[in-house]
């Protein structure tokens, strides 16, 4: 069960996970070695999953975001498996979400260019086997991109 300290730290880390662990234990209150002890147990729960860069993908070459609503012709659990696998190794498909419902998955697809998405839709997503059918849907703007979850107290 998490505290509120525990709370807090997530939030912290969540908005800057260069954050020193020292600045992190002022910030929360606590001096350095239990602030470090929290964040490691937490690390060790699966809490705290990782840490990572929020690049740019326009700036790396991707300026292209496309998200992809996939239905599949049969939903056995092995198909899905088969089909999760197969996404998992394309480096464009950065997300991949199984859905209820008409749609079985949602994916999202960064592209150097509309030709290279084209490519890409063509040659690895309606050919992928069990795949019925894709729609696509290219996005024009990103008015919200929020990492993590709302922590409350």
């Amino acid at each position: 069960m998490l505290d509120r300290i525990d709370r807090q730290i997530l939030a912290y880390l969540q908005e800057d996970g260069r954050m020193t662990n020292v600045e992190l234990a002022d910030r929360v209150g606590l001096t350095a070695p239990p602030c470090l002890r929290r964040v490691r147990a937490l690390e060790q729960a699966g809490v705290i999953r990782g840490y990572h860069a929020d690049c740019d993908p326009a700036q790396l070459g991707f300026p292209i975001t496309v998200f992809a609503m996939v239905s599949l012709r049969s939903q056995a659990e092995a198909d899905l498996a088969a089909f999760e696998a197969h996404v998992a190794a394309l480096p464009e498909v950065r997300e991949c979400h199984m859905l209820n419902g008409e749609i079985d998955f949602v994916l999202k697809i960064v592209a150097t260019d509309l030709e290279s998405f084209q490519r890409f839709l063509t040659t690895h997503l309606t050919t992928a086997p069990n795949v019925a059918s894709v729609k696509s849907s290219l996005t024009i703007r990103s008015a919200k991109s929020a990492s993590g979850v709302p922590i409350v107290d």
